[in-house]
C-alpha cells in the first residue's frame, strides 16, 4: 500500500496562498470530520432527545411552505431536507461513533421534507377555490353546521348547495336574522334563501387576520348574509345528536344562568360562545383571559382530571375491584371517555381536539407508570395534529397551547424549579406560600412566552395578564367548572339551582376580575406588525431555551434579544390603505389616527387601530386641520424623510372632469381611490387606484425610506390568492 508524505514548513515559514490552494482534498474532510466529532461529543454532554427536534423539524416544514409562498420555493425546501438527510447518511455510512449526529441528520432533514410535502398536498386535497366576485343569488342547499348567536340576534348557518349554471359543489357560511329563522332549522334540513355571497376576504392590510386562508382550509366558497326569510324545503330525515344536545344544553345553562354570566357558563359546558356580549369579550381580552372563552387544554385537562380523580377515588371503595385490576388503568379509561365526551358534546373543533389528544396521551403515561408532563409527550401530540390538521401551524391556538405546554414542562423541569418544589419538612403555610409563588412565577413565564405570539397575529399584548390569570385559573378550573358539573347533575332530579347561583358568582367575579384588569392604565400595548424575522428569532430562541438542558440553554437569550430589538425598532407605517381603497389611516400627526372615511362597521377601523398600534376614537380626515377637503377629494401634506409628501385621497366615486383630476394628480406624490383613474393621473411617486389595489391588496406605506408593503407580496402564490376571481 502506498503512502503518502506530507511536507513539512520550517517553523517561521508560512505557507503562501499558492501552496494553500494546492492543499490536499481530504485537508477539508479532515476539517469536516472534526466538526462532526465535536458535535457528536456536544450532543451527548447536552443529553440530546430527537423526540421534540423532530415536531420542530415537521412543524418548520409546514411552516416554510407559509412563508416561502411559491412553487420554486417549497420545491427548493423539499429538496433541501431531502439532501441533508441523504448526505448525512452517504457521508458518515458505517462510523458508529457518530450516531446521534447521523441520526440527528437523517431523521431532520427527512422530517423537514415530510412537513413541506404534507402541506402541500394537504392544500391541494381540501382547498376550495373562492366565489369569483360579490353576488346576489339563490341558494337550494343542506344545513351543514347551524351556530346560534344570541349576543348579535342572528344564526349562522354553513350550507352545501350546487351552482345551478355549472353545477359546482360549494360550501358557504350565511348569516341570519334569528328572528327571521325557524328553530326547525338544523343540521341535515334542505333550506332555500336568497343571500348576499362575498368572497373569502384577504388580510385588509399588510399583517391583518388572513380569513381567506382560514377558508380556504375550511372548505368555504363564500360567506354572507341572507336577504328576506329562509324556506324550509325539507325536514332533516336525522337530526345531529350532538349539535342537539350541545344546542339544549346551551339553553339549559342560560335559562338557569341570566346575563353576561350564563353565556359564559354555556360557553363552559358546550363550546357555544354565541351568546357573550362583545364588551365581555373585549374585557376578556384585554386582561389576558380570553383563552378561557374558548374550549382547550384547561377545560378538557379539568374535565379529565376530574374523571380521573373521581374513579380513582370510587374504585378504591370496592375492594374486589382493587385487588383485580390496576386502578390507575381504569381511572384513565374513565378519564379518556369523559375528555372524549366532552370534546365531542363542545364540537369537536380542531383546538379541542388538540387538547383532547395531549389529554390522552398524558393519561397512558398515567396508566403505563411513566413521567405524565414530558417534552416527548407534547411532541407526541404535537405530531398527531400536524398529520391530520398541518395548517393549524399558523394558527394562533395551535402556537398559544403548544408554547404555554412547553414553557410549563421546561419551567418545572428545570434544576433550580424541582430543587425549589422538592418536599421538605416545612408547616402548610410555607409550603402554601412556595405554591403560591410557583403559580405566580408559570403565570409570569406563560405570559412572556405566548406575548411574542399574541403580538404577532393580534398586535396587543395584556401586561397585566399573568397576575390577572394566578386568580383566574384556579377559579374556573377548581370553582366554576366543578359547579358547573355538579349542577348539571343535580338538575337531574331537580335540585341544581343552588349551584347554578354559586356558578353565576363565580363567573360574576371572574368578569370583574377581566374588567379591573383591563381598565387598569397601561394594561394593553399595541404593536405594528411583527416581521417574519424577529417572529422566527422569537420562536427559535424560545424553543431553543426550552429544549435544551443546562446552561447551554442560555445561548437561547441571544435570538430573544435580537428579535426584541428588532420588534422596538419595527416602525409604524405612515399611512395605511385597505384593499379596497376605501379606508386609508394615516398615523404620526398626533395622538390619533386620520382616517378618510368613519365607516358604520368597526372592523375596518379596528384593523387599521391595530396595525398603526394607536388607541382611542379615531379622527376623521374632514375634521383634522392640516387637511383640505372637497365633497370629492382631501389632500393633507405630510412631513416624512426630510421632505414633504402631498397625498390626494378620493372619498367617492362621483364622475370627477379628467383634466382636473390630472391637475390634481401632477401635484401630488400619492394618490388614493377606490376607483379606475385615468391614464392622464400620474402623480409623482404612487398611484394605488382600485386597478393598482385589485393585484397588490393592502398597502403599508413607510415614507422615510420611501417603501411600500403589500398584501400580495406576503401571499405569493399561495393558493387562496392566486385563485380569486378564477
Amino acid at each position: 500500500m502506498a503512502i503518502r508524505t506530507v511536507p513539512l514548513v520550517p517553523m517561521g515559514e508560512e505557507p503562501s496562498i499558492d501552496a494553500a490552494m494546492q492543499q490536499p482534498p481530504w485537508r477539508n474532510t479532515l476539517r469536516l470530520s472534526t466538526l462532526a466529532d465535536r458535535a457528536e461529543r456536544w450532543l451527548d454532554s447536552a443529553g440530546f432527545d430527537r423526540a421534540p427536534w423532530l415536531a420542530v423539524a415537521l412543524a418548520g416544514g409546514i411552516a416554510v411552505w407559509f412563508v416561502l409562498a411559491r412553487p420554486a420555493g417549497w420545491i427548493a425546501a423539499l429538496s433541501g431536507g431531502l439532501a441533508v438527510a441523504a448526505l448525512a447518511l452517504l457521508h458518515w455510512r458505517g462510523r458508529d461513533d457518530r450516531s446521534h449526529l447521523r441520526l440527528a441528520a437523517v431523521t431532520i432533514g427527512l422530517v423537514f421534507a415530510i412537513g413541506v410535502a404534507l402541506i402541500w398536498t394537504r392544500s391541494s386535497i381540501v382547498g376550495t377555490p373562492p366565489l369569483e366576485r360579490p353576488m346576489t343569488v339563490m341558494l337550494d342547499g343542506r344545513v351543514l353546521e347551524r351556530e346560534d348567536q344570541p349576543a348579535q340576534a342572528r344564526v349562522r348557518l354553513t350550507l352545501a348547495y350546487r351552482e345551478g349554471d355549472t353545477g359546482q359543489a360549494r360550501k358557504v357560511r350565511v348569516n341570519v336574522p334569528a328572528d327571521k329563522l325557524a328553530s326547525e332549522v338544523a343540521e341535515g334540513a334542505r333550506v332555500r334563501l336568497r343571500a348576499r355571497l362575498m368572497p373569502p376576504a384577504a388580510p385588509m392590510v399588510p399583517g391583518a387576520y388572513d380569513f381567506a386562508r382560514t377558508a380556504w382550509f375550511s372548505g368555504l366558497s363564500a360567506t354572507g348574509s341572507a336577504v328576506g326569510s329562509v324556506e324550509i324545503v325539507e325536514a332533516p330525515h336525522r337530526r345531529d345528536a350532538l349539535a342537539r344536545w350541545q344546542r339544549s344544553l346551551a339553553e339549559h345553562v342560560r335559562s338557569q344562568v341570566a346575563g353576561s354570566e350564563g353565556s359564559i357558563a354555556a360557553a363552559f359546558a358546550s363550546g357555544d360562545r354565541g351568546g357573550i356580549s362583545e364588551r365581555d369579550e373585549q374585557a376578556m381580552r384585554d386582561s389576558g383571559l380570553t383563552h378561557l372563552l374558548s374550549i382547550s387544554g384547561l377545560h378538557v385537562s379539568a374535565v379529565i382530571a376530574g374523571a380521573y380523580v373521581l374513579a380513582m377515588r370510587l374504585f378504591a371503595l370496592w375492594p374486589w375491584l382493587a385487588l383485580r385490576i390496576r386502578l390507575p388503568l381504569a381511572a384513565a379509561v374513565c378519564g379518556a371517555v369523559a375528555g372524549v365526551g366532552y370534546t365531542l358534546l363542545t364540537g369537536a373543533e380542531v383546538p379541542t381536539v388538540r387538547s383532547c389528544i395531549g389529554a390522552l396521551l398524558v393519561l397512558g403515561a398515567l396508566a403505563l407508570g411513566r413521567e405524565p408532563l414530558s417534552l416527548r409527550m407534547v411532541a407526541a401530540a404535537a405530531f398527531v395534529v400536524m398529520l391530520f390538521w398541518p395548517e393549524a401551524v399558523a394558527s394562533p391556538g395551535f402556537q398559544m397551547s403548544f408554547a404555554a405546554v412547553i414553557a410549563i414542562v421546561a419551567l418545572h423541569g428545570a434544576g433550580p424549579v424541582r430543587a425549589f418544589l422538592a418536599p421538605r419538612e416545612e408547616s402548610w403555610l410555607e409550603r402554601m406560600a412556595r405554591r403560591l409563588l410557583m403559580l405566580l412565577l408559570t403565570g409570569v413565564v406563560i405570559e412572556l412566552t405566548l406575548m411574542p405570539i399574541v403580538l404577532f397575529h393580534f398586535h396587543r399584548a395584556g401586561f397585566y395578564g399573568a397576575l390577572a390569570n394566578v386568580v383566574a385559573i384556579p377559579l374556573v378550573t377548581f370553582v366554576t367548572m366543578p359547579l358547573i358539573a355538579a349542577a348539571l347533575l343535580f338538575d337531574l332530579v331537580g335540585a341544581g339551582a343552588p349551584l347554578w347561583w354559586l356558578t353565576g358568582k363565580s363567573l360574576s367575579l371572574l368578569l370583574d376580575i377581566a374588567q379591573f384588569t383591563a381598565s387598569q392604565p397601561g394594561a394593553v400595548k399595541l404593536m405594528p406588525q411583527m416581521s417574519w424575522i424577529a417572529f422566527a428569532l422569537f420562536v427559535g430562541g424560545g424553543l431553543w431555551l426550552a429544549l435544551w438542558q443546562g446552561r447551554r440553554r442560555l445561548f437561547g437569550l441571544i435570538p430573544v434579544a435580537v428579535a426584541s430589538g428588532l420588534l422596538i425598532t419595527t416602525p409604524v407605517p405612515d399611512i395605511l390603505v385597505a384593499s379596497d381603497g376605501k379606508h386609508v389611516g394615516v398615523t404620526g400627526e398626533g395622538e390619533r389616527l386620520i382616517v378618510l372615511r368613519e365607516g358604520r362597521s368597526t372592523f375596518a377601523r379596528d384593523n387599521l387601530l391595530e396595525l398603526a398600534g394607536m388607541q382611542g376614537e379615531p379622527l376623521p380626515i374632514g375634521e383634522w386641520s392640516g387637511a383640505r377637503c372637497s365633497r370629492d377629494f382631501c389632500t393633507m401634506t405630510i412631513h416624512r424623510g426630510g421632505r414633504d409628501w402631498t397625498v390626494l385621497m378620493a372619498r367617492n366615486r362621483s364622475r370627477i372632469e379628467e383634466r382636473a383630476l390630472s391637475a390634481a394628480c401632477q401635484l401630488s406624490d400619492i394618490v388614493i381611490a377606490d376607483r379606475w383613474l385615468p391614464r392622464s393621473c400620474r402623480p409623482r411617486w404612487l398611484k394605488a387606484d382600485r386597478r393598482y389595489l385589485t393585484e397588490s391588496g393592502g398597502l403599508a406605506i413607510d415614507l422615510d425610506d420611501a417603501h411600500v408593503r403589500s398584501v400580495a407580496e406576503g401571499q405569493g402564490a399561495l393558493p387562496w390568492w392566486t385563485k380569486r376571481g378564477t
